[in-house]
C-alpha cells in the first residue's frame, strides 16, 4: 500500500520524502498559501517526490474542469488532476484519462460512484473514511465493498483511501488491500511511534549507563 502525504506544507513534505509515495491537496489545503504562489507552490512539492501529486480543481462545470485540468497538468509530469465524483467530474475525467493525464476522482462516498470513477479510466478513486465515520456510517466498509467490486470487474483504477482520522483507518485499509491511503503529517507521524518502544529505549539507556558506571 502506497502512503501519500495529504498537505501542501513544504517542510513537512522534506520530512516525510523518504516515507510517501506521493502527495495529496485539495482547495482547503492550498488556501493557506498564497494563490499568487499556487504554480510554484505545486511545482516545488512535485520536485520534492517522486510520484504523483493530485491537484484538484476549483471549477464546478464539465467545460471549466476540463480546461482547469489541462492546465494544472502541465506544471509538472508528476500532476495527478482531482476531480469531483459529479457527473461532470466524471466527464472530465474520462477525456483527460483518454488524454494521458492522471486522474484523482475525490469526495467518493459510493460503490456506484467508485464503479463510475472506474468505467472513466481514472487513476485513482479517494472513498472518504473520516466524513462517513462522522455521520453514523462506516468508512471501512466502503473500502471493502469497491475493493471487491474492483477484483471482480478486473478495474484498473487504484483505490485511494482518504478522510483519514486515525492509526486503525491506516491498518483497516492496508488489511481490506487498499492500493494508497493518504495521511495528514500528524497521523504519519503516529505510525512511527509507540509508547512501547520509547520505554524500551529508555530503559535500555538507563540499564547501559548503570552498567557501565559500575
Amino acid at each position: 500500500m502506497k502512503f501519500f502525504l495529504d498537505t501542501a506544507n513544504l517542510d513537512d513534505i522534506t520530512y516525510f520524502k523518504d516515507f510517501i509515495d506521493g502527495v495529496t491537496t485539495n482547495p482547503s489545503i492550498m488556501a493557506s498559501h498564497n494563490r499568487k504562489d499556487y504554480q510554484n507552490i505545486i511545482t516545488k512539492i512535485c520536485n520534492l517526490v517522486h510520484g504523483p501529486v493530485s491537484v484538484e480543481v476549483n471549477s464546478e462545470n464539465f467545460e471549466d474542469m476540463l480546461e482547469e485540468g489541462e492546465h494544472i497538468s502541465k506544471f509538472h509530469e508528476n500532476i495527478c488532476i482531482k476531480l469531483p465524483c459529479t457527473f461532470d467530474g466524471l466527464r472530465a475525467a474520462k477525456i483527460l484519462s483518454a488524454q494521458g493525464i492522471s486522474t484523482n476522482l475525490t469526495l467518493c462516498f459510493s460503490s456506484t460512484q467508485a464503479i463510475l470513477a472506474a468505467k472513466s479510466n481514472a487513476t485513482f478513486v479517494s472513498p472518504f473514511i473520516g466524513r462517513l465515520d462522522d455521520i453514523g456510517c462506516d468508512g471501512m466498509s466502503l473500502i471493502e465493498e469497491i475493493k471487491a467490486i474492483y477484483d471482480v470487474q478486473n478495474f484498473e483504477t487504484k483505490i485511494l483511501a482518504a478522510s483519514v482520522r486515525n492509526i486503525q483507518h491506516v491498518i483497516l485499509a492496508a488489511e481490506i488491500g487498499a492500493d494508497a491511503i493518504t495521511l495528514p503529517p500528524k497521523i504519519l507521524k503516529q505510525c512511527f511511534e509507540h509508547p512501547l518502544t520509547q520505554n524500551g529505549l529508555e530503559k535500555f539507556k538507563k540499564d547501559w549507563e548503570n552498567g557501565i558506571l559500575k
